[in-house]
């Protein structure tokens, strides 16, 4: 059976962290979409990255995830392999939550786009324009050149799919945030 995880299993989790685990986390994916944005979004696993990127942090996250009775599978830190190929990440996360021990991030407007750009599936574009839409509602910054910058600097695809979302993404951020 499929693990789901809802926005107040997800925040169960990320008060758990910030009390049991130490250092800097960042929440991304779905996850944090849930937490932040989207209060109805569910996700199959909770991204959280951490931010020292030592095997010490995963494995102290896969001994949360086992005392909570959850499947290995259901925290992922794997996340970190895309944020840190973004240039000045770490300028670009904000806390979400501050524990006794540890504190937990979430990314910016611009940094959350920039991590779904490259796959960017149906859920993502989705995850995509709710944010742009809550961002503008509540006056959230973005960086519309970074991430259209981003957009345009990826392989052409042969997906016609892909190359639909791509553009409406871009038209999203355009309505968002006009030049």
């Amino acid at each position: 059976m499929e693990t789901r995880f809802d926005r107040d299993a997800v925040r169960a989790l990320i008060e758990a962290a910030g009390e049991q685990l130490t250092g800097e986390w960042l929440l991304v994916g779905g996850a944090v979409a849930a937490v932040w944005f989207s209060a109805d979004r569910l996700t199959e696993d909770i991204d959280l990255v951490g931010l020292g990127g030592t095997l010490s942090e995963r494995d102290a996250l896969m001994d949360l995830a086992a005392a909570r009775g959850l499947p290995i599978e259901a925290v992922n830190s794997a996340a970190d392999y895309f944020v840190r190929r973004i240039p000045g990440f770490r300028a670009e996360i904000e806390v979400l939550h501050a524990g006794s021990r540890a504190t937990i991030y979430r990314p910016s407007v611009s940094l959350f786009l920039l991590l779904k750009v490259g796959r960017l599936s149906e859920k993502d574009l989705l995850d995509c324009t709710d944010l742009l839409a809550y961002a503008r509602r509540t006056g959230l910054a973005l960086d519309p050149a970074r991430v259209l910058g981003a957009l345009d600097a990826l392989d052409a695809t042969e997906d016609a799919a892909l190359a639909a979302r791509r553009a409406e993404l871009r038209a999203a951020v355009l309505r968002a945030y006009p030049r």
